[in-house]
C-alpha cells in the first residue's frame, strides 16, 4: 500500500510526463507527437461529423496562419472511424486547412491525454511535450489566444486556467 505522500509524488510525476500520441497522417505514414518536442503544439481533436468542430475550425485556420510564424505547431487529430475517414479530404478542402492532420484518434487517446470524452477538445503542449492546458468542447478565440500569449511569453504571469469545460 502506498502512503499518501508517495501516491501524491507519483501523481505529480504522471502530470509532468510528456504526452504521447501515435497516429497516421493522411498518406498512411506513422506520426508521433514526440517528434514535435522542442516546439509548442496545439493539438485539436475533431471529427467530420461534429457540428462544434465545424464551427471552431475556421478560427483555428485563421489563428494558425498568424501564429505558425512564431514556431507554433497546430495539429488536427481526427476521431473519424475508418468508414468516415474518406470525408476528411473534403473537410480539409472546405475549411482550407494547411496544418498537419492525423487520423485514427480514438476515445482511448482522449482519455490517455486527460481530454475527457467530448469533441472538439484541444490540448496545449509546451516545448517538453507536457500538456499545460486543456479545453473540452468548442474553444473560443479569446481562450486560444490567451493560452498562446502565455506560452510564448516569459511565463511569469499566472498561467491560464489548466482546464476549461465548454460543454
Amino acid at each position: 500500500m502506498r502512503t499518501p505522500i508517495i501516491a501524491l509524488g507519483l501523481a505529480l510525476f504522471a502530470a509532468h510526463k510528456p504526452a504521447e500520441l501515435n497516429l497516421t497522417d493522411l498518406d498512411g505514414k506513422k506520426v508521433h507527437l514526440r517528434d514535435y518536442r522542442g516546439k509548442i503544439v496545439i493539438l485539436n481533436f475533431w471529427a467530420t461529423w461534429c457540428g462544434p468542430c465545424k464551427d471552431e475550425m475556421p478560427m483555428f485556420v485563421e489563428v494558425e496562419k498568424e501564429w505558425s510564424a512564431n514556431g507554433i505547431v497546430f495539429i488536427g487529430a481526427s476521431l473519424d472511424e475508418r468508414k468516415s475517414q474518406g470525408k476528411i479530404p473534403d473537410f480539409l478542402k472546405a475549411f482550407q486547412i494547411d496544418f498537419p492532420v492525423w487520423k485514427g484518434a480514438t476515445g482511448d487517446d482522449l482519455a490517455k491525454l486527460g481530454m475527457g470524452e467530448a469533441v472538439p477538445s484541444t490540448a496545449f503542449l509546451d516545448e517538453r511535450g507536457n500538456i499545460f492546458a486543456r479545453v473540452q468542447g468548442e474553444i473560443k478565440k479569446s481562450e486560444l489566444l490567451e493560452r498562446l500569449a502565455w506560452i510564448t511569453s516569459d511565463r511569469k504571469a499566472p498561467a491560464p486556467k489548466a482546464l476549461l469545460r465548454n460543454l
